[in-house]
């Protein structure tokens, strides 16, 4: 009988097949090392390639985000936070990239970046420091005061604030006409100047929000009350602003202001006259109260030819709907407690300057000052 032709297979001792260094119970001994190695050799490889996809992704840089990096963060938070808005891969590759080629200089602020930066793009925009700047408009801040915090910014955003509101090119639908002054329909809060933003983008913003918090309080460019239009509802609730300056008082005041209109007396207003001379508070000297300008209500009756800061919601409400009362005069009696009352009678106004007199008198003795009180005085 004939022989099978060899197989390349042989009897092992134990009785297994083996074929080239294998056996039933797997690789031989050469065969084990050699796989491990082969391994090992991988996982550096592998390591290598996934972090060089890290640092340097595919595709451009996409959607921006904003990074809030508080004073005092630690480092390893900001890469945490870079990870999560996916303006980097992962924060353990940033950070070993950090270690190897230095970590960012980060500063406190607002950052603008994007999505999928290469992890020198990402330190490179962290190293300029923060390019979002936050602009705060208080209810009782006048343009020109918004101006001189612009100024301290990077850009021209200053001048073309300035320059758009003058040639009209951002107009709100409150203005008298073309060219008008935007005094008072500008909105307060909080606003964030983006990299590149103009100084028209910001007031076109600006306008927008009064726009929708003269909404909030019921107030359209047609709205009529009392015989005041909507500009001039929002000259009073301006005035009221100054004048009353805490909350609680703000409809006091313009129902104050509303009933010596209606009675055809001077508003006799310090804030319109500080306004017209730049400044913010503080009382008024008789030599002032002469000062030859349209803002002058000790001179002029009437409202002021435009309003004099900017208004809160509560200020504009409060212009529309003044509570019911006689008044035709008020005074900041206490000015630690902020305390004002209002009187319907001159004779009452006058009992008010002696009462806020006597306080700041009593206070002044009590902090062992020279009385700082300006005695009561005559007023039309």
């Amino acid at each position: 009988m004939s022989r099978p032709a060899s197989t390349g297979t042989h009897d092992t001792p134990g009785g297994g097949l083996t074929r080239r260094g294998l056996t039933r119970r797997g690789l031989t001994r050469r065969g084990r090392w050699a796989v491990a190695l082969a391994a090992v050799a991988l996982v550096p490889a592998g390591a290598l390639a996934w972090y060089e996809v890290e640092a340097h992704p595919f595709g451009g840089p996409g959607e921006p985000v904003q990074l809030d990096v508080r004073p005092g963060e630690p480092l390893a938070a900001i890469d945490t936070a870079l990870a999560t808005a996916d303006v980097v891969g992962t924060a353990v590759a940033f950070r070993i990239w950090s270690f190897v080629h230095g970590a960012p200089l980060v500063r406190p602020g607002t950052y603008q970046l994007h999505r999928n930066l290469s992890f020198s793009a990402a330190k490179g925009a962290l190293d300029a420091g923060p390019n979002v700047y936050e602009l705060d408009v208080a209810p009782g801040t006048t343009i020109s005061e918004i101006e001189h915090e612009l100024e301290s910014l990077p850009g021209n955003l200053v001048r073309a604030l300035s320059g758009a509101g003058a040639a009209g090119h951002v107009r709100s639908p409150f203005q008298l006409g073309s060219g008008s002054s935007l005094e008072g329909l500008i909105g307060t809060g909080s606003y964030k100047i983006l990299p590149g933003e103009t100084g028209h983008e910001l007031l076109g913003q600006m306008v927008a929000r009064f726009d929708a918090e003269a909404a909030a309080a019921g107030i359209s460019p047609t709205t009529e009350v009392g015989g005041l239009d909507a500009y001039e509802l929002v000259t009073v609730a301006s005035i009221a602003q100054k004048e009353g300056y805490y909350t609680r008082y703000l409809g006091d005041v313009a129902r104050v202001v509303e009933n010596r209109l209606a009675a055809g007396m001077r508003l006799d207003m310090t804030s319109t006259v500080l306004y017209s001379l730049g400044k913010d508070g503080g009382p008024v000297t008789k030599k002032e109260e002469r000062i030859t300008t349209p803002y002058n209500t000790y001179l002029h009756a009437g409202l002021t030819p435009t309003p004099i800061c900017t208004v809160s919601v509560e200020a504009l409400r409060a212009a529309v709907r003044p509570p019911a009362g006689p008044w035709l005069y008020f005074d900041l009696v206490t000015a630690r407690s902020g305390t004002m009352k209002f009187a319907s009678t001159y004779a009452g106004q006058l009992a008010l300057e002696r009462e806020a007199a006597a306080s700041a008198a009593r206070q002044d003795k009590q902090a062992g000052r020279p009385s700082s009180r300006i005695a009561p005085r005559p007023r039309t």
